[in-house]
């Protein structure tokens, strides 16, 4: 939520030139709530404010704003200030920024960094998208294995301002090839002339360059760490994912597999609804929409074709709503289970079979249930209804009944393969899960419903 509270106060100090009110604005409140204050400014009017912080102090602040407003404020800022701003960020912080500015910009600020940073950025900068290597930051300490513990304490003091974090400190040969790690709780507790290599944990949890950053981020949550080390195809240490980049990984691809799940296309980013325009939501959302709305065409077909059955017995007009919705539901519940079980890494397309055997049980006893309360609702509710020739009403009560069970054992058999299918297959399983899910249940179950029922009533 941004903070407007302030807003006029901020403009007045900014137009009065009142830097020291300003400076003093910055440092008044954690960075992240002086962020949300500041986002509701213009990006010239947020660098004006922003420019008054102490610099350590004016990069966290601006690590906490959304990155489109960054990237916005980079286009009014002078390239010292810039180059200035980019030396004060955490190199993973620097790198995301960077590859989301113009290119224009990018030749425009590389220049003017020192050559370390130009070097780091370029290296981060060539991780594709979606790895562990795009995410994953080189502040990070290191320690040789011949280190004593009060060296390593004496080591990590020195080079504490200039890292990530040093809770964890890696473990690394000539090569720098990870060896294993240590955490600052055993250094502290660890006799002063220990050795690194008899006190460090030599069973390394650890993720490659090239793995998706969702396996990275869930590696952390399995072993609770707080941080990850990242290696290249050599083994050697190329930098650490923390546990607060892991949280923001998480958080994007909850994002992403929720607007998948509802056949929603473009970009899939976190808190990004009020920053898309009106436009942008129409297309990612109106392909999708408009494909469903034309296939949904067959399921009128379905009607017209069986319109005599309908005329005769018009009773069945009245439990199509419920067929609709029970087999949308039922399908959508086995999609859900088996899409989180999918991205959990719980099941496999190896465990389709188990999977499907599971939802077997599990259909069953809904349509149990469920055919019970449709037989009871129409001998209780129908009673009044005509029926043409000797078909009875309890006749008509088995043919709805039969058809709801076999359309809820259907709905959550397509709902549970869907996705095993797409996981199988190498496709997202969150992509066809609801929408496409609900229009293929709404087809078969129309066929299930009109077919049951004439072969029972005789029509």
């Amino acid at each position: 939520m941004k903070i407007s509270l302030l807003v006029p106060e901020l403009r007045e100090a900014i137009a009065t030139g009142n830097t020291e009110e300003l400076r003093l604005f910055c440092q008044s409140g954690h960075p992240s709530v002086i962020a949300d204050f500041i986002s509701a400014l213009t990006p010239r009017e947020a660098w004006e404010v922003l420019r008054q912080a102490p610099h350590p102090l004016q990069s966290e602040i601006f690590s906490h704003l959304e990155r489109d407003i960054q990237v916005d404020m980079t286009e009014v800022m002078k390239r010292d200030d810039l180059a200035r701003l980019f030396a004060d960020m955490s190199s993973d912080d620097r790198v995301d920024l960077f590859k989301n500015m113009p290119k224009e910009k990018q030749e425009t600020i590389l220049p003017a960094l020192a050559q370390a940073e130009r070097e780091d950025i370029r290296r981060l900068a060539s991780y594709p998208e979606g790895t562990a290597g795009a995410v994953m930051t080189s502040e990070y300490a290191t320690l040789t294995p011949e280190l004593t513990a009060g060296d390593a304490i004496a080591k990590l003091r020195l080079e504490a301002p200039d890292k990530e974090t040093i809770y964890y400190a890696y473990v690394i040969d000539q090569k720098r090839e990870l060896l294993g790690f240590i955490s600052l709780k055993d250094l502290i507790l660890a006799r002063p002339e220990a050795r690194i290599r008899d006190i460090m944990n030599k069973d390394v949890a650890f993720a490659w360059v090239t793995d998706d950053q969702e396996e990275a981020a869930r590696k952390i949550q399995k072993y609770d760490l707080i941080a990850l080390p990242v290696v290249n195809s050599q083994r050697t240490l190329v930098g650490i994912i923390t546990h607060d980049d892991a949280f923001d990984i998480v958080t994007q691809e909850h994002t992403e597999d929720m607007e998948k799940f509802m056949a929603i296309a473009g970009r899939h980013e976190a808190r990004a609804y009020l920053r898309t325009s009106a436009w942008d939501h129409f297309r990612n959302r109106s392909l999708w929409i408009l494909a469903l709305a034309l296939l949904g065409f067959v399921s009128g077909y379905i009607v017209q074709s069986f319109e005599g059955l309908l005329l005769q017995f018009a009773i069945l007009a009245t439990f199509m709503p419920m067929l609709a919705d029970t087999g949308g539901n039922t399908g959508s519940q086995s999609a859900t289970l088996v899409v989180r079980a999918l991205a959990l890494k719980e099941v496999s397309g190896k465990d389709a079979l188990r999977v499907v055997f599971k939802e077997i049980q599990v259909s069953l006893l809904l349509g149990l249930l469920l055919a019970a309360v449709a037989f009871s609702r129409v001998l209780i509710f129908s009673g009044k209804s005509a029926m043409p020739g000797a078909i009875s009403l309890w006749t008509v009560a088995l043919a709805v009944s039969i058809a709801l069970a076999l359309q809820v054992i259907s709905s959550t058999l397509i709902g549970a393969v869907l996705p095993l299918a797409a996981a199988r297959l190498k496709f997202d399983p969150a992509v066809v899960a609801s929408p496409a899910l609900t229009t293929i249940v709404d087809i078969t179950g129309l066929l299930i419903f009109f077919t049951t029922t004439k072969l029972i009533l005789r029509f």
